[in-house]
């Protein structure tokens, strides 16, 4: 049976954003909750967006070094989250409300990247449902930069890369497919790369993404 790349949009402050990305095929929605991002919305905007998600397309609130009244509201506003941490967030402070979680690993650009150490990363934060493979950038995320993707020995077994990695950093229509051939993720994440401007998503863009998505389970 063809394996089936799950796909996360992430970033989204549209109505219209939405529900493109939701008709295009994506498996969860992103919405930043970190106020300095150009992508950043606030629990209420979170909330009228994730509103128009239909069953089994999962949305995802992101938190960057937040407080527990940010979580608590984010969470009030979109009950059924998964929560992404991509800030600076211990494997206690990812657990305490005991929700799935996703945590970003924000792994070095260029050479740097070889002295990340993944598997101890990954070990620290079993409980996460999944470690979201991102470029270390300035302000945490949606740069449009990509790591080195042969940096890391995917295949290691307690990578898991396949059940339990998502894809995310610079991805774009165009390199998408070879992330997927070398990495074999769970899901890939993308933002900048399906957008015209900051926060902005383009239709046409998104969907490339996922039919270059589709175009790597294929083969």
């Amino acid at each position: 049976m063809m394996k089936r790349t799950r796909i996360k949009i992430c970033g989204l402050t549209r109505e219209a954003d939405v529900r493109h990305a939701v008709q295009a095929g994506a498996d969860a929605i992103g919405f930043v909750l970190y106020p300095p991002s150009p992508r950043a919305v606030t629990p209420a905007r979170a909330g009228e967006l994730a509103r128009l998600l239909p069953p089994f397309v999962t949305p995802v609130l992101l938190f960057v070094n937040a407080s527990a009244a940010e979580i608590a509201a984010g969470l009030q506003a979109v009950p059924n989250a998964l929560l992404q941490f991509h800030g600076d967030e211990t494997p206690e402070q990812c657990r305490v409300n005991a929700r799935p979680f996703l945590r970003a690993a924000r792994v070095p650009v260029g050479d740097g990247a070889r002295s990340f150490d993944l598997l101890e990363y990954a070990q620290d934060y079993a409980d996460a449902q999944a470690i979201l493979l991102d470029a270390h950038v300035q302000g945490y995320g949606g740069g449009g930069v990509a790591f080195d993707w042969t940096a890391f020995n995917w295949s290691h077994p307690q990578l898991n890369a396949s059940a339990r990695l998502v894809l995310s950093g610079g991805l774009t229509p165009a390199n998408v497919i070879d992330g997927i051939r070398l990495v074999r993720p769970w899901a890939v994440d993308v933002s900048s790369g399906v957008e015209s401007a900051k926060g902005i998503k383009s239709p046409e863009l998104i969907d490339r993404f996922v039919a270059a998505v589709r175009q790597a389970d294929a083969t």
